[in-house]
């Protein structure tokens, strides 16, 4: 099969959806399907016998800290001329709307993927919280043609329904369970990621440094926890504002890290803490529990769907420090910590990326089939 992926983001960025792309790649060359990939240009042209074809990305001013892809012809041209037998556009907001756009006019079957819930990102800048019909307008209108749409959780799925979102299906979960792994626990990592306190708990935090990831809701935790050291690896626009506001605290701020260090940070804290309820998934989340850390984090629907509160981790109410502090606790309760190490551990091992990456070929197969019958209204 000759597979077009046309997304906004790409390596040598690193978030949830590069490596969900990038592990999905990595199975599809080894089935040997052949594969394109069309996203902005960072200086990546190949990945492991994928072609990489950028288009020239701009920097917003309200958004200095990534280059963005636009809309741009060179979508067309470049899926004319590699005839793919499927197209997935990958967050069809900006660059990949051209190749909704292209798919139509090539008559070509057409996968579009939902990563990212802006509407309720923009909950959390208030100037913009107005534009949200406009935006959910916008996004019905990327997501209407295709002959299937993906989504992360079952909660997304939901919500996209009630909007009027149709032909809908949920991507399986997927996660790497050989470099997330127990094994990897380091103590000279905890060390750094303490701040030099061992002794202490420690709660590790992996993603953007965002204001929609609401990690500033911590902060009361850690004024009231002395015991507990927070390590916040990532990077984005807001860290300047949350090194400020965490000043004092026992936070350790790492930046991005990479690799085999990566791996020991997931595996050497006590607990993973995700405090955001605005993620469609939430990648980490099973990150962490393949490296055999329960989960500690604030409820929204595609949390609870993956964690399992008192078995593989502990969920508490958004904006209720008494609930996070209740949930925080079992830190304290090493047996139960214990065991739900090995509980987290024992479910992330169902998740294989290989699974996952097929259920995707499932689905291009399934577009293509709707697609040559022309039955979009399936």
């Amino acid at each position: 099969m000759k597979i077009a992926i046309v997304t906004e983001t790409f390596l040598p960025s690193t978030d949830g959806i590069v490596t969900r792309l990038t592990k999905a790649i990595d199975y599809f060359i080894r089935e040997g399907h052949e594969v394109l990939v069309i996203a902005p240009d960072l200086g990546v042209y190949d990945y492991k016998g994928a072609k990489v074809v950028g288009v020239k990305p701009i920097t917003f001013p309200f958004y200095r800290y990534r280059k963005w892809g636009v809309p741009s012809r060179k979508v067309y041209r470049e899926l004319k001329k590699f005839q793919p037998d499927v197209v997935h556009a990958v967050n069809p907001i900006l660059l990949a709307t051209s190749a909704v756009k292209a798919a139509q006019k090539l008559d070509l079957p057409l996968v579009s993927s939902y990563h990212t819930h802006l509407p309720k990102y923009l909950d959390y800048y208030k100037v913009y919280k107005p534009a949200k019909p406009l935006l959910w307008w916008y996004i019905k209108r990327n997501h209407k043609n295709a002959d299937l749409n993906l989504v992360t959780s079952k909660a997304i799925h939901d919500e996209l329904a009630e909007q009027g979102i149709e032909r809908l299906d949920i991507i399986p979960r997927g996660v790497d369970v050989i470099h997330r792994h127990p094994d990897y626990r380091d103590e000279e990592m905890r060390e750094r990621l303490t701040g030099g306190k061992p002794s202490n708990k420690l709660l590790v935090f992996i993603g953007r440094i965002a204001v929609e990831k609401e990690i500033h809701k911590l902060l009361p935790l850690l004024e009231k926890r002395p015991d507990i050291s927070l390590a916040i690896i990532g990077d984005g626009p807001a860290r300047t504002d949350i090194e400020k506001r965490f000043k004092g605290t026992n936070t350790v701020f790492t930046g991005f890290i990479h690799g085999e260090e990566l791996s020991k940070a997931f595996a050497t804290g006590d607990a993973f803490i995700f405090p955001s309820v605005s993620e469609t998934l939430g990648l980490v989340i099973l990150e962490s529990m393949a490296s055999g850390l329960p989960v500690i984090g604030a409820k929204s629907g595609p949390t609870n769907e993956q964690v399992a509160h008192g078995v593989t981790g502990m969920l508490y109410e958004n904006e209720d420090l008494d609930s996070m502090m209740e949930a925080v606790s079992v830190l304290e309760d090493e047996e139960k910590l214990e065991t739900m190490r090995r509980n987290a551990r024992n479910e992330a091992l169902d998740y294989a990326w290989d699974k996952t990456s097929q259920r995707l070929i499932d689905f291009y197969m399934e577009a293509r089939d709707r697609h040559s019958v022309g039955s979009r209204n399936m």
